[in-house]
């Protein structure tokens, strides 16, 4: 799948979560954005100057780790597709677990 498609899906995701995104110049050639906290409530950042890859790895994480906290994430409407991108992008210590297996 393209990054400009993952990028809308990732954005439409972050809404359904209520996670607020935008893209600025930061200032650091490392970091291409992630997540924080303002008042209470999830942001993520991005730096509007990264690729759309770099785009989709920030913002891929920065879901996977706020659905990884939240219960009742698995409840909002996601693509097979777009769940394994946050799956690959979820925290190491998530991944490492066992997880049980689906019926095909």
């Amino acid at each position: 799948m393209k990054p400009e498609v993952l990028l809308e899906l990732l954005e439409a995701a972050a809404d359904q979560l209520e996670i607020r995104v935008s893209y600025e110049p930061l200032q650091t050639s490392v970091v291409h954005g992630g997540l924080c906290r303002v008042k209470g409530e999830y942001r993520i950042i991005v730096d509007k100057r990264a690729s759309a890859e770099e785009r989709v790895s920030t913002l891929a994480t920065a879901i996977a780790r706020v659905m990884s906290t939240r219960p009742d994430s698995s409840a909002i409407d996601l693509s097979p597709t777009l769940r394994e991108v946050l799956r690959m992008h979820e925290p190491a210590s998530l991944r490492s677990a066992v997880r049980p297996r689906t019926a095909a």
